[in-house]
């Protein structure tokens, strides 16, 4: 049973994308407590899964490509949400946005192409990986939340840490890539032979 809770928490966390969004146009004090509440349980959910799955020995195939595609399926969700609220101003969102969605897109790509090369172990996710990922999910609770925090403004902090998430995420990119180049100039090679 605890082998497949890691499986049921991945679902879970998809399940959770249409409430989220649900209590986020809800507004006023529904979204700040309880579209963050449910963004909290979907990022909680995110480290759970993962954990439970090594520590028990439940790794599977559907978890393996499932557990990525829920992460992005809630963090890009809820950046368009936000977008779409106006919490960032609109030239600053679409920049950061587009750098992120961008980023899981071509990294998404990589993983893939090396997998099929054998190779995807290249390309694992790096501590740098990890610590855009935290940083990310908690500018987002941060700008979800929208009020102050301990006489800070929510807002800016969240703002501020989703810039630095950004810059993270193009400084991890950049880094795959680099690990990743050598295979894939000599995958070209291979593949022009073939031709």
């Amino acid at each position: 049973m605890i082998k497949r809770l890691p499986n049921f928490l991945t679902v879970l966390r998809i399940l959770l994308v249409p409430i989220f969004v649900a209590l986020f146009y809800w507004g006023g004090d529904v979204r700040t407590f309880a579209a963050t509440a449910i963004f909290a349980v979907a990022a909680i959910t995110d480290w759970a899964d993962g954990y439970l799955a090594r520590r028990y020995h439940g790794v599977s195939p559907f978890g393996t490509f499932l557990d990525p595609v829920a992460d992005k399926i809630m963090v890009i969700t809820a950046l368009v949400l936000i977008a779409s609220s106006g919490e960032i101003p609109k030239i600053l969102a679409g920049i950061l946005i587009s750098v992120i969605i961008g980023r899981e897109i071509t990294v998404s790509a990589l993983r893939e192409w090396m997998a099929e090369l054998g190779e995807r172990k290249k390309v694992a996710v790096s501590w740098l990986g990890k610590a855009k990922a935290a940083t990310q999910m908690i500018s987002i609770l941060l700008l979800v939340y929208e009020r102050p925090l301990f006489g800070l403004s929510g807002r800016k902090l969240g703002i501020l840490l989703l810039i630095v998430a950004a810059a993270m995420t193009l400084w991890s990119m950049v880094g795959y890539l680099r690990a990743a180049w050598p295979s894939l100039m000599a995958s070209g090679v291979r593949l022009d032979k073939d031709r």
